[in-house]
């Protein structure tokens, strides 16, 4: 029981800092069973419920911000594809309990411990005179008001515990009333009439003193873009079982390859469904995940690492994942990030990857500063070639900008190399190294239908996610699926590597 108590009582008394939705935020559990979001002085705060009994609120804290409108069409994007801040949250959440649980167990054993040493010290003859005079004691005035400060200190702690004040009443049932501040109104209320609200956001309560036309105009503008957001992807998703995909054979392992998402969320759902359909078991990242790297941009890192749970993870950081953020992220929630290091790869394969040089740096694998690309190239070309076996090259080389491992290739010293940054599809290209060995290049296509850095929302031009087949440990085949603005899916058709379709 103490241990029940001690534990309830640092639970619902802790806190956490996380990064959510682009903010600095700070994440309390409650025993509301609603999630509430306090956005500010100037936004309404949204309430919403959730499945059991315990709650969280979340204050929201500085961000990266360069207008309302871009700020209302990122939470109306992250609301469409939630999957990977909720992932965040509930992690957190769990994370606190465990702690919980873990420090009330050994206070609360500690607590049992020091009792039973206590007792068993004096002895069963000084036990039995404290107990007559403990009798004594509590017969007396002073002995009362003792007890009944034990008593008043255990309904403290009780309530403590319990923190009655942290449980929200759910709103009056009637919302015709115009909305005072301070009070909890449903969404389409707050809207008005005039604006339509799609079902599954009937739940969704906000409050605030910023009634003014213009918050009601940018929050309607969010609800818009939210609707048509999972609309788009949603009929997309439902497309992909018409492809004609590859199916592998047995002995092959096809893993999905998307680079240059931009921050794109909505296509996450999008790469999984292609993966899962074209019987891929891993996914590799060729970077570019964000627009400059910063922590605000991890909602980005969270949703394909949600969207990509159960499979393989290998990825490189590009030239607009700035600093230590992206990668060090993607680590931590378990991704392999290359880094100069050739590793296990899919199938059984080998694979070898560094980070963008250009503003990521060079990563571990060298120590000069601000080299060309061309000089990257050299000493990528080095440690391919290093690390041939009996011969055998590379079988993939992992890169942002498979312009990187153009030396890489003329020396014979990879099979394939896969890249993204130039937002354009281009290959399977063939090139014969100087040692006899033909490998291939090949780019993929902006995943985030990303026209320039930023890519929210709606794909700007053609999107792409591309399958790799991988047989006794090698590549030996690609194919590519590509999304159009106007939402046409189309899988283009599997492209052996021993079949190549340029030369260079």
């Amino acid at each position: 029981m103490l241990a029940v108590a001690v534990s309830a009582w640092l639970f619902l008394s802790s806190e956490r800092q996380v990064v959510l939705a682009g903010h600095d935020s700070v994440l309390r559990p409650t025993l509301s069973g609603k999630a509430i979001i306090h956005t500010g002085p100037v936004l309404p705060d949204v309430r919403l419920d959730v499945a059991g009994p315990i709650g969280v609120d979340v204050t929201l804290g500085k961000t990266e911000l360069r207008s309302m409108d871009e700020l209302f069409e990122r939470y109306a994007v992250l609301g469409s594809a939630p999957d990977g801040q909720r992932a965040v949250v509930v992690e957190q959440v769990e994370s606190m309990l465990i702690a919980a649980v873990i420090r009330g167990a050994a206070f609360s054993l500690a607590i049992v411990a020091g009792g039973v040493l206590l007792w068993w010290l004096p002895g069963a003859e000084r036990r039995a005179e404290l107990r007559r005079r403990t009798t004594e004691a509590v017969r007396t005035r002073r002995g009362l008001t003792t007890a009944g400060v034990g008593v008043v200190t255990a309904g403290v702690l009780a309530a403590a515990v319990w923190q009655p004040w942290g449980v929200y009443a759910a709103p009056a049932a009637d919302t015709a009333a115009e909305p005072v501040a301070g009070d909890w109104t449903p969404l389409a209320a707050f809207l008005g009439q005039g604006i339509p609200v799609p079902d599954e956001l009937a739940g969704v309560e906000v409050r605030g003193d910023a009634y003014a036309n213009q918050t009601r105009r940018l929050v309607a503008s969010a609800v818009d873009t939210y609707n048509s957001s999972r609309t788009f992807y949603e009929k997309v998703v439902e497309k992909v079982p018409d492809l004609a995909l590859r199916e592998p054979a047995e002995d092959e392992t096809v893993v999905a390859l998307v680079s240059d998402r931009h921050d794109n969320v909505g296509m996450d759902s999008v790469v999984r469904a292609i993966a899962d359909e074209g019987g891929a078991t891993g996914i590799l990242d060729g970077g570019d995940d964000t627009s400059t790297g910063s922590d605000w941009e991890t909602f980005s890192l969270d949703s394909l690492t949600d969207a990509s749970d159960g499979l393989d993870k290998w990825a490189v950081t590009g030239n607009h994942d700035h600093g230590p953020t992206v990668g060090t992220y993607l680590a931590d929630k378990g991704w392999t990030v290359l880094d100069g290091e050739v590793v296990d790869g899919p199938g059984g394969s080998t694979l070898l990857g560094v980070p963008d040089p250009r503003t990521s740096g060079l990563g571990n694998w060298i120590d000069e500063k601000g080299v060309t690309l061309e000089e990257a190239g050299e000493k990528l070309a080095d440690i391919a070639c290093d690390s041939m076996d009996d011969g055998k090259p590379v079988a993939t080389l992992l890169v942002h900008d498979p312009s990187l491992a153009r030396e890489t290739l003329r020396r014979g010293c990879a099979t394939l190399v896969v890249g993204g940054h130039r937002h354009v599809h281009q290959g399977p290209t063939e090139v014969t190294g100087e040692n006899g060995q033909v490998g291939w290049t090949y780019t993929n296509g902006t995943t985030g239908g990303a026209a320039y850095a930023f890519a929210m929302g709606k794909i700007r031009r053609t999107a792409e996610v591309s399958l790799i087949t991988y047989a006794d440990g090698q590549p030996v085949g690609l194919q590519s699926v590509e999304l159009e603005t106007n939402g046409v899916l189309t899988a283009h058709e599997y492209v052996p590597l021993g079949t190549p379709v340029g030369s260079e």
